[in-house]
């Protein structure tokens, strides 16, 4: 499961496509998992399959290989590369606008205490690199903001 969290009061769903799907969260209660979201505005965030399945992910046992490009040795889909990089224009726009943004990627079922939070800056991330960590919050950040048009 993906999940995101913003200050942003903008409608996610107006970025609805075939490959990825916002949903407001309306009971953040009936999930503990949620409560590691720190902002206001929370949204599942689901790809082709209607869950998280379908973006690019690193299993807890392989986090230390980071974030990186598609590599020929590993097989990736290609709706999985192009869901993950519609998820990532979404996250930076909402970082270049001058909100905060979160995210969780974990199983369902997982409690808090499973989730292991760390920072990532879009600045330093690219489009392409980008792919979630299975059991981690990313506390989002970007240096380099477009000015309030």
């Amino acid at each position: 499961m993906v999940h995101i969290s913003t200050d942003s009061s903008t409608d996610l769903t107006d970025r609805n496509t075939e490959l990825v799907r916002f949903e407001k969260v309306t009971n953040p209660e009936s999930d503990p998992c949620l409560s590691v979201l720190e902002f206001p505005n929370k949204w599942e965030v689901g790809s082709k399959t209607g869950c998280g399945c379908t973006f690019r992910h690193l299993y807890v046992e392989s986090v230390e290989l980071g974030f990186s490009k598609p590599e020929d040795w590993y097989q990736e889909e290609k709706d999985e590369l192009d869901a993950t990089r519609q998820l990532y224009q979404a996250l930076n726009d909402l970082l270049e606008s001058g909100c905060q943004v979160d995210l969780v990627d974990r199983w369902e079922g997982a409690a808090p205490d499973d989730i292991t939070t760390i920072k990532v800056s879009l600045d330093e991330v690219s489009e392409e690199a980008f792919r979630m960590f299975e059991g981690h919050k990313f506390k989002l950040k970007k240096t380099k903001i477009q000015p309030h048009r």
